[in-house]
C-alpha cells in the first residue's frame, strides 16, 4: 500500500550531522554505507493516515521505508460478564502478521511478546479510568516486515487509539538504533537488525518527556546506550510532530 492523495512520506532525522561513509566489506567497518544508502542517524521516510478502517471505531496505516503496519482499534465495549468488575478500563492489544509479510512465507515475529511490549508501551498513556468496566482492543497487523517493526506498531497504534477518540495524556512514538560494531544506526532494516550486537527501543510521550517503555538487548557500554537514547529520543519527538500533523490534517477537511 502506498501513499495516497499525493502525499510526500516525511523523512525525519535525530541528528543534523549526516555522515558520508564509504562502501565496506561488512557491517562491523567503519567506512561502510548502510543498504538502503541512509546516513547513519537519518530515518526512513515516514507516511501515516488514519481512517483505514472503515469498520472499526478508529485505525491508522503506517508506512516507513518497506516496513508497512495497519492498526484497527474497537471500542470501548462492555467488558465480558466473567471479568470482575473493574473501575478502569482495560486494553487488549494483538499483534499479527500477514502470510506475506516477510520473505519466507508464514515467518513472523513472537506474536506474543509483541502484542505483550505494545500493551506496556500504550498503556501508560491512556487514561483508562475514562471507560469503567469496558475494553479497548487494538488489532496490529504487519503487512510487510522491513525492519524496526515494534516501534513502527506502537506509533501507528497510538494514532489509530487517537482516530477512535480514546482519551489520551499524549501521543506514544517509538523508535529504536542497532548497534553494529563501532556505529549506532537508527531505525535499522531488517538485515541491519539481523547483524546488530545490540538493539535499544524507546517509547515516550514526547509533549510530556515521559518514557513509557525502554527495551534493550544486547552488550552496551555506558557511553553507547546514553548515545543511543539521545537519537531514539530525538527522533521520537520528530516523529511526535508527524503523528500529530497527521491529526491536524485529518480533522481540518471536516471544518471546511
Amino acid at each position: 500500500m502506498a501513499a495516497k492523495d499525493g502525499a510526500t512520506p516525511t523523512t525525519y532525522s535525530p541528528s543534523l550531522s549526516v555522515q558520508k561513509k564509504k562502501k565496506g566489506s561488512f557491517f562491523g567497518d567503519n567506512d561502510w554505507v548502510r543498504p538502503d544508502a541512509r546516513g547513519l542517524h537519518q530515518c526512513r521516510p515516514a507516511f501515516m493516515k488514519t481512517g483505514a478502517v472503515n469498520s472499526a471505531s478508529g485505525s491508522a496505516y503506517a508506512e516507513f521505508g518497506n516496513t508497512k503496519v495497519i492498526v484497527s482499534v474497537f471500542g470501548p465495549r462492555e467488558s465480558k460478564k466473567a471479568m470482575m468488575y473493574s473501575d478502569v478500563g482495560r486494553l487488549n492489544c494483538n499483534v499479527s502478521y500477514t502470510s506475506f509479510a516477510t520473505p519466507i512465507r508464514g515467518q513472523g515475529s513472537d506474536n506474543k511478546e509483541l502484542s505483550s511490549m505494545l500493551h506496556k508501551a500504550l498503556e501508560g498513556a491512556i487514561i483508562l479510568d475514562s471507560f469503567p468496566k469496558t475494553t479497548v482492543d487494538v488489532f496490529a497487523l504487519v503487512l510487510e516486515s522491513g525492519g524496526s517493526d515494534l516501534p513502527v506498531v506502537i506509533s501507528c497504534a497510538s494514532l489509530a487509539l487517537a482516530d477512535a477518540g480514546i482519551m489520551l495524556y499524549d501521543l506514544v512514538a517509538s523508535a529504536s538504533v542497532s548497534c553494529l560494531g563501532k556505529n549506532l544506526v537508527i531505525d535499522p532494516i531488517t538485515e541491519e537488525e539481523s547483524y546488530q550486537d545490540g538493539g535499544l527501543m524507546i517509547t515516550c510521550m514526547t509533549s510530556r518527556n515521559e518514557v513509557t517503555q525502554l527495551t534493550v538487548t544486547g552488550e552496551w557500554s555506558t557511553s553507547k546506550i546514553n548515545e543511543a537514547m539521545g537519537l531514539c529520543l530525538d527522533a521520537c519527538s520528530k516523529l511526535g510532530t508527524i503523528m500529530r500533523s497527521c491529526l491536524k490534517d485529518t480533522v481540518s477537511p471536516s471544518q471546511d
